[in-house]
């Protein structure tokens, strides 16, 4: 049986980070296991890419929740990142860190350390910001961080409608304040995805002490006496084992994470006794906790052409505008999809903002694989919930690996989120009938004119609410009855084991995830690494 220092479950977001964190110093050795392949394929680097990566079944794990009684019993398409770079190689590649209250209220809720002073520097370490330095940003960093090249024109009108709503315009959402309407910032270079792979993995490669395998399903942690160490797993057919002599350290995702615990005996007992797994150690609040950014879609036929539809006129600005690729790296082979949007107040008696928008230009549905609708002239706005009140949960199928986990989103499940949602589908509707992007609308595609009640709205949202890609939650940290993390990310009950993702957040970030798990790998290695008696005066060097 091969052994390693660290075994790291999972090379997402967090994974890559850990990988490159741990195995830089060259003091130990460090073995990464991803499920998927290596992140080889055009749709992944070539922004554009995204609409592929939607129904790509090798890249996209392409999850489906139960039938959520909340959502008219619809069952929500999940899809989650199954390559080196995880999500961040499927994602929108929007750079968003959240609000500073965020992180502030883990902190209020014991987590020491994780307030946003202290979370801060780890932010700005990780990034290369091609702006330049100041107090929010840093340029040492391995992640890329660029303003988007691809900025159809209809972005500036979407932007110029908000503001003439009354919206604050903002041109660094991740700076001073997170409030207004503006472009977002992505995770690219030269025009091109930049993952969590491709900053920190890729380059990294040819370190003697760091071994990656891919095409790896992890079944199994192995515990001994309340032990962590090591795991068994399948590659090419066959059944194999590694041993950690310091760690195990799981960053396989929201979804994955609590399911490779359950599977291995940690977690809820009656979860654990209804599919014949030996319970290797009670921890209730494994797989609880589930909280996802509820989204709602508002899309309008529109006159203007320059937007992404199955059309003559539509088709000829596409091929003028993918020719700026091949010129200078610009034009709409790097586009996001979701250039523009911003953070607003559902009421203006709020301290911060409560929702999340993302500007389409395209009529959009189905997470764009409703073909159909994009044969019309059209653009789209999505608005989410950014600090939703309803709980979800992650549970098994089975005690088989290669079952996908029972995903039990319950959105809506709260009065509080039903009525923000409501006020939000308003919202939308306000700012597209807003100049000038009133000046070419033609109508709603939906929610149509005829739904303007609260009730004939709520009804809507039933029927079209979704997810928006941010699940966290599942391992939560901190020190109650549901937690599963202490705040150095060590899995309360059992040595040498720690989750190290998504799935420790404790409460959902204002805003997309992708950063702030990158942020959470780079503070647990300073975290790991202490313990291993690496050297005091160095651990300043690992970020």
């Amino acid at each position: 049986m091969k052994t390693f220092d660290y075994v790291i479950v999972g090379g997402g977001s967090a994974g890559c980070v850990l990988a490159d964190k741990l195995s830089a110093c060259g003091n130990y050795s460090v073995c990464l296991l991803e499920a998927g392949k290596e992140d080889k394929s055009w749709l992944i680097h070539l922004p554009i890419g995204i609409i592929g990566l939607m129904r790509d079944r090798t890249l996209n794990w392409q999850f489906n929740s139960q039938r959520e009684a909340t959502l008219n019993n619809r069952e929500i398409f999940t899809p989650r990142g199954k390559t080196l770079g995880g999500s961040s190689s499927i994602n929108a590649m929007l750079y968003v860190r959240g609000q500073k209250q965020d992180y502030d209220h883990w902190h209020s809720l014991g987590n020491q350390g994780w307030s946003y002073d202290e979370v801060l520097p780890y932010f700005k370490a990780l990034e290369h910001q091609e702006r330049g330095a100041d107090e929010y940003h840093g340029i040492n960093g391995s992640l890329n961080v660029a303003d988007s090249v691809s900025k159809p024109a209809i972005n500036e009108e979407f932007i110029q409608s908000a503001i003439a709503a009354g919206y604050p315009e903002n041109n660094d959402f991740n700076g001073a304040t997170q409030e207004g309407i503006g472009y977002f910032q992505v995770t690219q270079k030269n025009g091109l995805r930049h993952s969590a792979a491709k900053a920190f993995l890729t380059p990294n490669l040819t370190r003697t002490n760091l071994t990656v395998i891919t095409q790896t399903q992890v079944d199994k942690i192995l515990i001994e006496n309340k032990v962590a160490t090591g795991v068994s797993f399948k590659h090419k057919g066959k059944m194999q084992s590694i041993r950690a002599n310091n760690e195990v350290i799981l960053s396989a995702g929201a979804i994955h994470s609590p399911q490779l615990l359950m599977l291995s005996g940690v977690g809820p007992v009656e979860e654990l006794n209804r599919h014949d797994i030996d319970v290797i150690h009670p921890l209730e609040g494994v797989g609880k906790n589930l909280q996802d950014h509820v989204d709602i879609l508002s899309v309008a036929e529109h006159k203007r052409t320059n937007v992404l539809a199955y059309r003559p006129k539509s088709a000829w600005w596409a091929i003028k505008e993918s020719m700026k690729f091949f010129k200078k790296r610009q034009g709409l082979l790097t586009t996001v999809v979701a250039e523009s949007g911003g953070f607003i107040k559902s009421e203006p008696s709020l301290t911060e903002p409560d929702l999340q928008l993302h500007f389409v230009p395209a009529a959009m549905d189905d997470h764009g694989r409703n073909h159909k609708l994009l044969c019309t002239y059209g653009i789209a706005m999505h608005v989410c919930l950014l600090r939703p009140k309803s709980r979800g949960t992650i549970t098994l199928n089975s005690d088989k690996v290669n079952h996908h986990p029972r995903i039990h989103m319950n959105m809506l499940d709260h009065q509080d989120d039903i009525n923000t949602m409501i006020k939000a589908v308003k919202i939308a509707k306000n700012i597209f009938s807003t100049p000038p992007l009133s000046n070419a609308h033609v109508k709603y595609i939906f929610p149509d004119d005829n739904c303007t009640s609260d009730q004939e709205i709520h009804e809507f949202l039933k029927n079209k609410c979704n997810t928006i890609y941010h699940p966290v939650g599942t391992c939560k940290m901190g020190q109650d009855e549901l937690a599963v993390v202490d705040e150095q990310l060590k899995v309360h009950g059992i040595n040498k084991l720690r989750v190290v993702d998504a799935s420790i957040m404790p409460t959902l970030v204002s805003g997309n995830t992708n950063a702030p798990t990158m942020m959470i790998a780079a503070k647990a290695a300073v975290s790991i690494l202490a313990d291993a008696n690496y050297s005091a005066s160095k651990l300043g060097e690992v970020i």
